[in-house]
């Protein structure tokens, strides 16, 4: 069984350079397929397994979609033909739902089963289907999948309830070929949001407002391709900066937006690390042992749910007693795998209570969800002993080459085990046209 083994204890030292955002290449993959004319091109996108099964699940649509010789991502959505998503896939994670906003943007016609995904309690698509529905859409649900179908789509006003980016994402695929103009209410304010919108505008969309609470996208006829550059990973970017503090490091963390992690920055500040920010970089310098210090998370600009687990597992050694409290999802299952660390963690519904100990000891530990991965992975470099972190595949759901950029940095961790699954990046190569 593949794992990770990390001999913890050692320093983290040097400079390592972030990929692009995941959850903003995931959304941007398949707003390309909404091309009907020409293809995109995209760099800057991360090769993490999220993004392939993102791409096979196009492919699987009659979409072009391949990597060049310079790791850029061609997709041409011309070919696009087939409306039923495949559940194996789609089961995978939830933004292969984006897939049903792309189906019905383009086709009227969308069979998507219910998506999966890790485990951090329910999130449930309603909102986004009611927006469908608002739209025009005539939607069943019946054996776990999602049919919907319409004659056009047309614009609406839409409340998006709990600020959802999923739903905001999803809507915005569909409304940018729809009739008329559709007003979303209570968006998410997310970089990747803003991300997706410049990327539809210069596809031909006409989307205004992203990154404030209401959205408004005046439906176009057709969209064309476009080359264009994914933003860096904030959330990946964050894993380095809890990784650094919490061995004490000094990490030149390159190729950021340092504006998208200002509320990480602060905080980590707080746990007493210096931070010195540059243009797009940030070097960070941690003390023998970190302050504890107070969170909650909240939606963007706020500090990122998705990163609560990292911020724990850096507390989880600080000095004295940390409150962190969780209000989007239902994160706290991993707590437990810390404990076998030697964490001392109390878990009151929405809020966690870590009292820092001097030493973490490394156990075997199983990942429970992709940003409990990362983590375990923070927690084990700061363990004495060894630490074997079964579970990687979800890992790499998020993060590529994880290891490898810890390794550089100076962390003693190898992955172990076969490798069986293939290799979906190096089968995604250019069709041959007869």
């Amino acid at each position: 069984m593949t794992k990770l083994v990390i001999n913890g204890g050692k320093r983290l030292q040097g400079e390592v350079k972030v990929n692009g955002a995941k959850n903003s290449a995931l959304s941007i993959i398949v707003a390309a397929a909404l091309a009907t004319k020409g293809e995109c091109i995209l760099d800057n996108v991360p090769k993490s397994s999220d993004v392939g099964t993102i791409c096979l699940i196009l492919k699987s649509l009659g979409v072009e979609v391949w990597f060049d010789q310079n790791d850029k991502l061609h997709i041409v959505g011309a070919s696009l033909k087939e409306y039923q998503a495949p559940y194996d896939l789609v089961r995978k994670m939830r933004a292969s739902f984006y897939t049903a906003g792309l189906l019905l943007a383009r086709l009227g016609k969308a069979e998507v089963p219910l998506p999966g995904g890790c485990a951090i309690g329910s999130r449930p698509v309603d909102f986004h289907i009611r927006g469908f529905t608002q739209m025009g859409a005539d939607i069943v649900i019946e054996h776990g999948f999602m049919k919907a179908q319409c004659d056009e789509l047309i614009g609406t006003n839409y409340y998006i309830n709990r600020s959802s980016v999923g739903t905001t994402i999803n809507l915005m695929l569909a409304a940018s070929l729809a009739k008329g103009t559709t007003v979303l209410e209570n968006c998410a304010k997310e970089p990747e949001i803003v991300d997706l919108a410049i990327f539809l505008n210069g596809m031909g969309a006409n989307v205004r407002g992203a990154g404030t609470d209401i959205i408004r996208i005046k439906g176009v006829e057709q969209l064309h391709g476009i080359e264009y550059s994914i933003i860096p990973d904030r959330i990946e970017a964050g894993t380095f900066i809890f990784a650094a503090a919490i061995t004490g490091g000094d990490v030149l963390i390159k190729d950021i937006v340092v504006e998208h992690i200002r509320s990480p920055l602060s905080k980590i500040e707080e746990a007493g690390v210096i931070v010195e920010r540059g243009s797009t970089s940030i070097r960070i310098t941690a003390p023998e042992r970190l302050k504890a210090m107070d969170v909650e998370t909240s939606p963007y600009p706020g500090f990122p749910t998705d990163l609560q687990q990292p911020l724990v597992a850096a507390m989880c050694v600080a000095d004295g007693t940390s409150v962190v409290r969780e209000n989007i999802f239902d994160r706290f299952r991993y707590v437990d795998e810390l404990r076998r660390m030697g964490a001392d963690i109390k878990v009151e519904r929405e809020t966690a209570i870590v009292r820092g100990v001097k030493q973490l000891t490394g156990a075997p530990v199983e990942v429970t969800d992709l940003r409990a991965g990362a983590a375990l992975v923070i927690a084990g470099l700061a363990a004495s002993g060894t630490t074997e972190i079964y579970g990687v595949d979800i890992i790499e759901r998020g993060y590529a080459s994880l290891e490898t950029k810890l390794e550089q940095l100076g962390a003693d961790i190898k992955r172990i085990g076969s490798q069986e699954e293939i290799d979906v990046f190096s089968s995604m190569k250019k069709p041959t046209r007869v």
